[in-house]
């Protein structure tokens, strides 16, 4: 009995998968196996897409949660016409191909997110889907009802549910009530390990419907009026998100592997890849699809063509100020800076205070700037008095991502990616490691997320090591692609704001201080903004000794150096913002920078990275955690102190 054309592009789907991982020999074959029917409905009959306009604004967002499993969003992007060629498929892994080992966003068309970590695909949706009810609320108001309005729909295992984001992630989307959002949870109950069951006995239901989202179940994986039944009942709900527990098979299809952790991440071997075509009816060589195949993916998303070309039209006949409301103009750092209101000279200030100040002028000036933080808004600086989003109103500007600092960088990253927004999201330094994952994929898919880590040093003080930041800075210096900015003072955090916001193509990590900083550097924009990632904030082009230094030892510095004036040394102090644009820049020109003056670092972090600018022993640095008590004692203490950076450069000096 001939198949119906359905079942043949099902099958193209699963073949096309076990072909890549063939050729290859490595990668993830059991999953697209297994969620092959699922993927055909979701492209063909339920998602509204437009392959020849991959980047349409208010297309729905497929999300391949479970990364490992690409060799299935491969076989979709080549079959639905998203211009993935066939070659392209036979290269599956290989250097330089389109189809890298797991999904890259910028590197191939079609692909939403760069996943692979397991949970943050899910959890990256749920920003996705807060963006869009965000922009849609701010359209409808303005005038442009229905403007936006899509899904976000994802792919998750068993692993993306396991991983702790998802439930971080899983709670604020509940809580939001994003019922745009739609996860359907390849449930075939195995890990590498073997059965799902030796590590989580779950119950999924529960969980989600805990959490308050609704929850359905397909069980009948190769039913595809069921899969689709389940789909648009799950559009239907505008309650909640909504969770498809989908009941496959791993590896459907292999006479011997179906159904087992082997077939997860090995290629079947010819035999075995031989006997799941033959189960399949599939007698085609391999990479080789019929014509109506083809063609009848093609017919399926025609509707979402004439969507596309019809949303166009009437975005284009829009007011602009509508159109600003999707796609805000770029602007310059240098535009940034000169709207910024000069800080009082006399007064000083902690700079997540300055930052405070320095946010709450620019969102209010350029509503597209939307963000909050992990439950400490209050001590990072980031309530600045407006209306909070909320499941009755999504017009709010800030965002309370709860105690959930995982969930909230990769909120930050779906937002981003989603479009129209400039992204912040705040916690304490020393809580950056909870976020770090998320950062490492905002460097990697190049998003101008803003990341602001306040409490910076031991200057926390009481609180202990605890709660002190010590290795955070290089943690997050040694990151590819990410502006690590710390700010000695209000004008270099207006600065590093600038720096961040215009930037749309890396992460930036603004590090701001608990303690009061007395206003040291001049309110110089060009110089500034434009920096080499460094300024001289005291003394002259000749000196003794060059201190380098970063944000709040940045004034000790310069009273240390007024100190040693008194005995005739000169001192040039330079405030390094950004340490790694300082060091691309300068490594090979220190000498010219110092004019063979002796070199100093002082900074309240572990030495890593200062080695290129000066000697061991006179680096200044944390070599061990911290300690419990008022802040400035600790910080004199463990030698950040005015009189004993004088007396160490005395001694670097040989004037001791």
């Amino acid at each position: 009995m001939s198949q119906s054309i359905d079942s043949q592009v099902v099958s193209a789907i699963r073949v096309l998968s076990i072909d890549q991982v063939e050729a290859a020999n490595a990668g993830h074959p059991g999953l697209p196996m297994g969620l092959a029917p699922a993927a055909y409905v979701l492209f063909s009959k339920v998602m509204r897409h437009a392959p020849s306009k991959p980047h349409w604004i208010n297309r729905d967002r497929f999300i391949l949660s479970a990364g490992h499993g690409s060799a299935l969003i491969y076989s979709l992007l080549h079959l639905y016409g998203y211009g993935l060629e066939i070659d392209e498929l036979k290269h599956f892994r290989q250097l330089g191909s389109k189809t890298p080992g797991h999904p890259e966003f910028g590197h191939t068309t079609g692909v939403e997110m760069t996943t692979g970590p397991l949970g943050q695909g899910i959890s990256t949706a749920v920003g996705m889907a807060l963006a869009e009810a965000m922009m849609a609320a701010r359209v409808n108001q303005a005038g442009a009802d229905g403007l936006i309005d899509h899904h976000t729909f994802v792919f998750a295992s068993d692993g993306d549910l396991m991983e702790g984001i998802s439930h971080e992630a899983a709670s604020l989307a509940g809580h939001l009530k994003l019922h745009k959002l739609v996860v359907l949870f390849d449930s075939n109950n195995i890990t590498i390990t073997g059965d799902a069951h030796l590590s989580c006995t779950d119950d999924v239901k529960k969980r989600f419907e805990g959490y308050g989202w609704n929850y359905l179940i397909v069980e009948d994986h190769e039913d595809l009026d069921e899969i689709e039944r389940a789909f648009a009942k799950a559009k239907s709900f505008t309650n909640a998100p909504t969770i498809i527990e989908y009941k496959s098979v791993i590896g459907y299809g292999a006479p011997n592997k179906a159904g087992k952790s082997s077939v997860h991440g090995s290629p079947l071997g010819a035999a075995e890849a031989s006997a799941a075509r033959d189960f399949y009816g599939w007698s085609n060589p391999p990479f080789e699809i019929p014509q109506e195949i083809y063609q009848a993916c093609k017919s399926s998303v025609e509707a979402g063509e004439v969507a596309a070309a019809r949303w166009q039209e009437s975005y284009d006949a829009l007011a602009d100020s509508i159109k600003a409301l999707v796609d805000p103009a770029p602007i310059s750092a240098e535009e940034y800076y000169e709207s910024i209101t000069d800080f009082d000279p006399t007064k000083a200030i902690a700079s997540r205070v300055s930052s405070k100040e320095t946010l709450k002028q620019l969102s209010l000036l350029h509503p597209e700037i939307v963000g909050g933080s992990a439950d400490l808004a209050e001590s990072t600086g980031t309530n600045l008095g407006f209306n909070f989003v909320d499941p009755a109103d999504y017009l709010g500007r800030e965002i309370n991502f709860g105690i959930r600092e995982h969930a909230m960088g990769a909120c930050l990253n779906g937002m981003a990616l989603h479009g129209g927004f400039k992204v912040y999201g705040s916690t304490f330094l020393v809580f950056s490691d909870y976020v770090r994952p998320a950062v490492r994929l905002s460097a990697i898919m190049n998003l101008g997320v803003n990341y602001v880590f306040t409490h910076d040093s031991i200057a926390v003080g009481e609180d202990g090591p605890t709660h002190q930041p010590i290795e955070h800075l290089a943690a997050l210096r040694v990151m590819p692609n990410v502006r690590v900015m710390r700010p000695a003072d209000a004008n270099e955090v207006a600065a590093a704001w600038s720096v961040a916001l215009a930037e749309r193509n890396f992460p930036s990590a603004l590090i701001f201080s608990r303690q009061n900083l007395p206003l040291i550097t001049p309110k110089d924009g060009t110089s500034w903004v434009n920096s080499d990632g460094c300024h001289t904030v005291y003394g002259g082009d000749s000196a003794d000794l060059v201190i380098f230094s970063t944000g709040s030892e940045v004034a000790m510095c310069v009273d240390a150096a007024k100190a040693l004036e008194a005995d005739g040394i000169s001192v040039k102090v330079i405030s390094v913002l950004w340490r790694e644009r300082f060091l691309d820049r300068y490594r090979s020109k220190l000498d010219e920078l110092t004019n063979g003056a002796t070199t100093m670092v002082v900074e309240a972090g572990v030495p890593s990275g200062w080695e290129a600018v000066a000697s061991d022993e006179n680096i200044i640095a944390m070599r061990s955690f911290g300690a419990s008590g008022k802040g400035p004692d600790v910080q004199a203490h463990f030698g950040f102190s005015s009189e004993n950076i004088a007396n160490r450069a005395r001694r670097a000096l040989g004037k001791a």
